[in-house]
């Protein structure tokens, strides 16, 4: 093949542009740039999707479908919440307040009880398959729903823990942009150097992206290195970053989401999407409770509590609530036995979640489980797959639109049907 790259050319020409960009300060910039959008919002505001991802599989027990005073209950006990008739887990007083605003689906059902595959069912809305990555809910908005108008990544992922969403056969450009320390800014995204010094560095960029252009025109199309360096470019100069910030906001604000990288990612979370961006995901991990299942979740309650009931409310007061889905979900739940440990293993066949706003249902709890834990099948049982041709359609996005893998093989989005509860 003429155009063929050797790995060594390949290889070498990567060092310099890694060892060039980075002098430019845009080291942190360039994984996940095709991920970059944004827009003036008008009247009618373009819808977002918040994703708070509960890392380790929640128990669903001492969270949103408590069963307390029977065999399988544990210690905690329940609150009413201002849903009429709907009880939580007392460890969510806050949420108890304005849980309202959402829908509890208490029956959701997975065929994947591993971690790695059940995060990766929970994620995308498939199964794991050899041949090819799905991509994630978050990375179809980012392609489908674009906005060149934004500068700054339109596909995020706040805070620590496993395996963030991926663009899968999208490409690795809808890969969402890491960012894991939410609420400090961003780093390095000033050059090194100002003026003249900064000038030659960019004019000595724009040599190798010339020659790099002239020599191999394949792979600069495969690398798309051009597009890579002006859209980090256009990012470092974009006031769209302030997003990133929270200093601006108020100490009440900042306190009532609780001082957390969990809680800190919510509000920037919140930002994010005020500023446009298409789909952030939000990372609590340590749910995955085999032992002492009832401390770890006072634990995570402590973070989980202040943090989504402050969001709720400020999506609410900043009028984002309409135009944002919310969606606290982990890969599944927990069974419920207890174990000799003290805890909760696995269980993807009756579990919960929380979803709302975006113009979707409120006010509702779809489906119930077994106070004896004694049947394996929820009342009403909820796909996973349904779940996420739901959002895509409130979205705006066909769900069953197909796409052409890279390896020829049409796929679509999503293998579900929307739920007419939830429309």
């Amino acid at each position: 093949m003429p155009n063929a790259v050797p790995a060594s050319n390949l290889f070498d020409r990567r060092e310099l542009l890694a060892t060039t960009v980075g002098s430019l300060g845009l080291s942190m910039v360039l994984p996940g740039l095709d991920s970059l959008a944004a827009a003036h919002r008008g009247p009618k505001r373009p819808r977002s999707l918040i994703t708070l991802w509960l890392a380790g599989g929640p128990s669903q027990l001492e969270t949103w479908d408590p069963h307390p005073h029977t065999s399988i209950g544990g210690p905690e006990t329940a609150i009413p919440t201002r849903l009429p008739g709907l009880e939580i887990s007392s460890l969510y007083p806050r949420t108890a307040d304005v849980i309202q605003e959402l829908t509890v689906i208490r029956s959701l059902i997975s065929k994947e009880g591993d971690h790695a595959r059940g995060l990766y069912l929970a994620k995308t809305g498939y199964r794991p398959d050899p041949t090819l990555t799905h991509p994630a809910l978050g990375a179809i908005l980012a392609k489908e729903l674009w906005d060149d108008a934004i500068e700054i990544p339109q596909h995020i992922s706040l805070g620590g823990g496993p395996v963030p969403a991926r663009g899968g056969f999208l490409g690795t450009e809808f890969d969402a942009f890491k960012v894991y320390e939410p609420g400090r800014g961003l780093q390095n995204l000033r050059a090194s150097v100002q003026g003249t010094r900064q000038q030659r560095r960019l004019a000595g960029l724009d040599v190798v992206t010339r020659a790099f252009q002239r020599q191999r025109p394949v792979a600069k199309n495969r690398t798309q290195h051009q597009l890579i360096i002006r859209r980090a470019r256009s990012m470092m100069e974009s006031q769209q970053l302030e997003a990133f910030k929270i200093e601006n906001e108020s100490k009440k604000t900042r306190e009532a989401y609780g001082d957390s990288r969990f809680g800190r990612g919510c509000l920037v979370a919140r930002r994010l999407v005020q500023q446009g961006v298409r789909a952030v995901e939000v990372t609590l991990p340590g749910w995955d409770s085999h032992v002492d299942n009832f401390t770890g979740h006072r634990t995570q309650a402590k973070v989980l509590d202040p943090a989504l009931s402050a969001l709720i409310r400020d999506l609410r007061e900043n009028d984002l609530l309409a135009s944002t889905i919310l969606l606290v979900i982990g890969e599944f739940g927990r069974t419920p036995t207890i174990n000799p440990l003290d805890g909760r293993d696995h269980w993807p066949s009756g579990f919960s979640c929380l979803v709302g706003g975006g113009g979707l249902a409120r006010s509702r709890v779809v489906g119930q489980t077994d106070p004896e834990g004694k049947k394996n099948k929820p009342v009403n049982p909820i796909q996973l797959t349904d779940l996420f041709a739901t959002i895509l359609q409130q979205m705006g996005v066909a769900s069953d639109k197909e796409v052409i893998t890279p390896i020829g093989r049409p796929m679509a989005y999503c293998a579900g049907t929307p739920l007419k509860q939830l429309l």
